[in-house]
């Protein structure tokens, strides 16, 4: 098994796998980022594995834009609406991925009846809000505090993140790591035609193109070459006019997405907010290094063979040019959905009285 680095062994003492699981969460298609990606595929291994998954997700209630964000859709479920749907599965696991508005349902719904879940901390929720309100990360980690505390386990990516709440407080950490797709993300990945006539060297973001993520910070650099911006957000306009000489090439995936990440000579992640940052490893996976800065996510997968982490992406960027594409490729190759898969699965906690293990 593919298990993080730093993590004991959570598998030894697993309990039976669940046959029907029921997965509450208000990030869902048709957004694009890694959250969902990560919730669909593991969705998809769960039911070849045989197991019943039912998701409870906006698609289902009425909804309305996010403030800030309109392309994320906030699920305006009618009261008890999710604890019926969840009494109506009869789940043996109930896991609720994410903090709005049916994570908040689903957890006032398993505390009034007893009933145990498991949550998972996908994104650093008070920096992330900070970034779009002006208010102190504090105010927002009372909430995270608050929801995630009575969960049986909280799914955490890295072990960074692992220390980090517990510092806040938080206990019962469980490791769920992530995967790529090899049969997509490898170094054989076809060249974008876009690539063609750029400077060297290509310097690649992809993600989605909003705040929280810190692009302006790539993008403001110096480093000398093309800086390429690959996906779509509210913040997109707002670049393109600050920055006319980068390159936007709209969203991408599949097998033209890999040919972006391994046709870059560089893979740029400016985020401070992710917890794991599902791009790296793709990047990665296709022979890419990766500079960043030295926080959560980036301190857990990259390292010195791979990658640069530093203060000034442009040292980064310059650092991370020197990494062998093999030993970038090989990292990336470690990391498999299937074994993120166990590790989720080992995580849920069984519709039972009895405690969790600490």
């Amino acid at each position: 098994m593919n298990r993080m680095a730093g993590f004991p062994d959570e598998t030894r003492n697993r309990q039976p796998f669940p046959q029907r699981i029921a997965i509450v969460t208000d990030a869902w298609r048709p957004q694009m980022n890694g959250v969902v990606r990560t919730l669909t595929t593991t969705c998809a291994i769960l039911e070849r594995r045989g197991h019943a998954v039912e998701v409870i997700s906006p698609d289902l209630f009425r909804s309305v834009p996010c403030p800030t964000y309109p392309d994320i859709r906030l699920a305006m479920a009618p009261p008890g609406a999710v604890g019926r749907r969840l009494a109506a599965i009869a789940p043996d696991a109930i896991h609720i991925a994410t903090e709005g508005p049916l994570g908040v349902a689903a957890r006032r719904h398993c505390m009034a009846r007893g009933v145990p879940f498991t949550t998972a901390y996908h994104t650093q929720f008070p920096d992330y809000v900070a970034r779009r309100t002006g208010l102190p990360p504090g105010l927002f980690w009372r909430y995270i505090r608050w929801f995630h505390a009575p969960a049986r386990r909280i799914l955490v990516a890295t072990e960074s993140v692992r220390e980090e709440l517990r510092r806040r407080g938080l206990g019962r950490l469980h490791a769920w790591s992530r995967g790529v797709d090899l049969a997509c993300f490898n170094p054989q990945a076809p060249a974008p035609p876009e690539f063609a006539d750029l400077p060297r060297p290509i310097q690649l973001y992809v993600g989605r193109v909003a705040v929280e993520k810190n692009i302006e910070a790539f993008l403001g650099g110096r480093y000398p070459g093309s800086k390429v911006v690959v996906g779509d957000g509210p913040a997109l306009a707002g670049l393109r006019d600050r920055f006319p000489d980068a390159h936007f090439i709209g969203r991408r995936s599949g097998a033209e997405l890999a040919g972006c990440y391994a046709h870059a000579d560089v893979f740029v992640f400016p985020s401070r907010t992710d917890t794991f940052g599902l791009v790296m490893i793709e990047a990665l996976a296709c022979g890419t290094p990766v500079a960043a800065y030295p926080v959560a996510g980036p301190v857990d997968i990259v390292t010195d063979k791979v990658g640069a982490l530093s203060e000034d992406l442009d040292r980064a960027i310059a650092g991370a040019l020197f990494s062998e594409r093999a030993d970038c490729a090989a990292l990336g190759a470690r990391y498999s959905w299937d074994a993120a898969t166990d590790q989720f699965l080992a995580g849920l906690v069984a519709l039972d009285p009895e405690p969790a293990m600490a």
